[in-house]
């Protein structure tokens, strides 16, 4: 039992992550991991539902992260539920 419980809590260190500065600001919305959010400001969220492949709703993303200035963007989810050949994507902005 104490093998099982101390297994258990190595395994959550292994999922928090540790911070991470995110790259230098460009002129283009950058995407980014969740260890790189930490220090900054969360300005929105997006979605995006596109036919084709998943780097299409990603670009869709990107897209509109330019349009809202947001200097960062990190992809929360990124899917093909609604049918074969639609992928839909979320994502949360930064600046």
């Amino acid at each position: 039992m104490i093998i099982i419980l101390s297994m258990m809590s190595a395994g959550c260190g292994v999922l928090e992550g540790k911070p991470v500065a995110p790259p230098a600001p460009t002129g283009q919305a950058q995407e980014i991991s969740r260890d790189q959010a930490g220090t900054l400001t969360m300005i929105g969220r997006v979605s995006a539902l596109e036919r084709g492949s998943p780097m299409d709703a990603e670009d869709s993303i990107r897209a509109q992260a330019n349009a809202r200035r947001a200097g960062y963007y990190q992809i929360i989810m990124l899917s093909e539920d609604f049918s074969p050949g639609i992928w839909r994507a979320e994502a949360i902005l930064y600046r």
